[in-house]
């Protein structure tokens, strides 16, 4: 490696920072005007008044307060969008490279089918990357039976895969996609017999792979475990042994499947990667971790070595804790109609808060430096204060203080000394190994996002509405709890990081809060609509051009910001059980098979301002006052517009996803009492 030779390069997208700063500049004026407009309406002695104009008032501006807040934190990640370009031609040679763990997570064979679940493991185990150097765990915290059986034999398949990924350089090593996939990843391999030969062997013996699991799926599941949240640790570990015919190195290859107690918290994700730290800790010690989901399979063998672009190089190296990965989607249609991809986060948020000292650990596709997760410096830490910090195991704290030098691990023991370290292992995956500890107490982030054109990691994304409101419920729920706490971006977070960081992660904390802002505005100006109280300008008046401006500031900002995400190549998979379902969602259709509790509150939005809508219409054609009740009729159009699907699910469809008349009649009934409700108080 020339030293004299960057690893990596960072570019500022100057002309975007230019477009984003001058429309913050006016978008922000812009909003002075209306808070100005807002304020100036309550020193008017009438409204105090009349209770019918001060609370529609109060709930409008209150609103529009709360919307333009989180609006001008999210204005952080736009003030210094960074790019990052990656050479790994320039890395050292294979015998230098440092070694690397994977960290696999899955919880349920069900819901998590099996053969999805080895095939991101043998896409992790067949990366190009040193064999010798590279170590996968797998935890199952299901402690299912057919997930140790499948990685067996995922362990067996391994030994002919990464031989054959290995020899012929094979792009796309997920066995599933590259064999049916539909990418012809082979143009530069076709003419040449022995490949083809190899390959129709290899599919055949892949066929057998599926064949094996997909009949653990049908029959072995009477042995699973009954007891997910009451078993003891299970560890077996596989390794390449000298009897192996192949003669090929294959990657050290771990099930764990940790401790569970009823009486006692397992955190859940994060619960299990502790415990993977600390058992991968006993076995390679790598110091760093790639960790993934389950269905997030390696779509580019080189992931692991543009992360080493960052980690060695020296003028970041030592402050830097993780390198982030997008996250990109396999299964999502043209349309996208759930936005599975998360567009704006990987394409423009976290590009932003690259700028600002790094994005935030998205939970998968992430390469961790080990030591950053201890959150001091472990050499100069006296053991036992390493111990009160890290559990009572002294085996655990000399791989703190050793790293890679640590021994012994499961290559280099055998007999006595084996059994010992398998049951010093149990103990670290015990249920109450990290009570009286610091676990999570202390880390140290700084981080960089890394977005090359091929997608280095590939998943499955959600495909049906009712997982998508359940996905966000749980999202949002998550951040607003951060947001609440003591751990609150805007108060801890400017001690510990700079004041646009911390914009940033506040907007993420607070971001959800903005349904009550979208409520407001789907259902007070309609409100009023109908009872001739105005709560915007008039179009004659100047601050209506202030109104239509924001308006028309943000719509436009959010095209631009779209127009330029590019789109990944996917292919779509038969994830979807429900044909219907699929053929719905492949079409670009939404499917409205969710809970009552979800629809209700939708539907009963869209019927009011259907309402309001012609009333509006009928006010201005009979009483003359479009003048003054123009914006209110524009936001009932605008409502109905951009949610015309479910519109359409109301009236116009008849398929199996529609949404379904006793919803519609159950919305449309609470309606009418809510409105007879408000006409009754707006009499007194």
């Amino acid at each position: 490696m020339d030293k004299s030779l960057p690893l990596h390069s960072c570019h500022v997208q100057k002309l975007s920072l230019i477009i984003h700063r001058t429309h913050t500049s006016l978008h922000s004026i812009a909003i002075s005007f209306l808070l100005y407009y807002r304020a100036s309406f309550f020193f008017q002695d009438t409204i105090w008044t009349t209770p019918k104009l001060l609370f529609p008032w109060l709930f409008i501006s209150s609103s529009e307060l709360v919307i333009s807040f989180i609006w001008l934190l999210g204005q952080a990640y736009r003030w210094r969008p960074v790019t990052r370009s990656v050479f790994p031609e320039r890395l050292p040679g294979d015998e230098k490279l440092p070694s690397l763990d994977v960290f696999i997570v899955t919880v349920d064979p069900e819901k998590e089918p099996t053969l999805a679940v080895m095939n991101t493991v043998l896409s992790a185990m067949a990366m190009d990357y040193p064999a010798e150097k590279l170590h996968v765990y797998l935890s199952d915290d299901g402690c299912s039976y057919l997930t140790l059986k499948g990685l067996r034999e995922a362990w067996a398949f391994a030994k002919w895969w990464i031989p054959f990924c290995t020899s012929y350089k094979i792009g796309n090593r997920c066995p599933e996609a590259y064999f049916f996939g539909g990418e012809d990843l082979d143009s530069d391999l076709i003419c040449n017999d022995e490949f083809k030969i190899e390959r129709e062997r290899l599919k055949e013996r892949y066929e057998i792979f599926k064949y094996r699991v997909k009949e653990y799926a049908r029959i072995g599941e009477k042995k699973a475990s009954n007891h997910t949240r009451d078993h003891p640790a299970i560890i077996e570990v596989m390794r390449d042994s000298s009897n192996d015919t192949m003669h090929v190195r294959i990657p050290l290859l771990v099930y764990v499947s940790r401790e569970k107690r009823p009486s006692y918290p397992h955190h859940f994700k994060a619960g299990a990667l502790n415990v993977l730290q600390r058992v991968s800790g006993m076995l390679s010690n790598s110091p760093y971790i790639l960790v993934l989901d389950c269905d997030m399979y390696c779509n580019d063998p080189t992931a692991a070595r543009r992360a080493m672009c960052f980690h060695l190089d020296p003028k970041i190296s030592n402050s830097l804790a993780f390198v982030q990965f997008p996250q990109r989607f396999r299964n999502i249609s043209k349309n996208d109609i759930y936005d599975s991809q998360l567009r704006s986060v990987f394409s423009v948020q976290w590009q932003g808060v690259d700028g600002q000292s790094g994005p935030i650990l998205s939970g998968t596709g992430f390469f961790m430096k080990r030591l950053s997760l201890c959150g001091k410096d472990i050499i100069k830490e006296d053991p036992t204060n390493l111990r009160q910090a890290f559990g009572p195991s002294n085996e655990f704290v000399k791989t703190l203080l050793q790293g890679e030098n640590y021994k012994p691990n499961m290559m280099t023991t055998g007999g006595d000394k084996t059994t010992l370290l398998l049951e010093e292992m149990k103990l670290l995956a015990s249920c109450s190994y990290e009570i009286g500890t610091k676990w999570g107490q202390e880390a140290s982030w700084t981080s960089v996002y890394c977005d090359p054109p091929r997608p280095q990691f590939l998943g499955c994304g959600t495909t049906t509405l009712n997982d998508y409101f359940i996905q966000n419920m749980r999202w949002s729920s998550g951040l607003v709890e951060v947001g609440i706490s003591k751990y609150c971006p805007l108060m801890y977070g400017l001690f510990h990081m700079s004041i646009f960081q911390s914009m940033c992660y506040a907007e993420l904390a607070f971001s959800p809060l903005s349904f009550l802002s979208s409520w407001c505005f789907a259902t007070i100006p309609q409100l009023c609509l109908l009872n001739g109280i105005h709560v915007y300008p008039e179009v004659s008046s100047r601050f209506f051009t202030i109104i239509s401006f924001l308006f028309l500031s943000v719509l436009s900002k959010h095209l631009y910001e779209r127009i330029g995400i590019s789109e990944a190549r996917f292919f779509t998979t038969n994830k979807v059980e429900d044909d219907g379902q699929e053929n719905l969602y492949q079409k670009g259709i939404f499917d409205f098979q969710t809970s009552t509790t979800f629809l209700a509150p939708m539907a009963a939005i869209i019927v009011l301002n259907m309402v309001s809508f012609l009333v509006g219409i009928a006010r201005a054609i009979f009483i003359g006052d479009l003048n003054k009740m123009f914006a209110q009729v524009f936001i009932s159009f605008y409502i109905l517009v951009i949610n015309y699907p479910i519109v359409q699910g109301m009236v116009t469809r008849n398929d199996k996803g529609r949404i379904q008349s006793s919803v519609t009649a159950l919305s449309t009934l609470f309606c009418v009492v809510f409105l007879a409700l408000i006409y009754v108080i707006s009499l007194y």
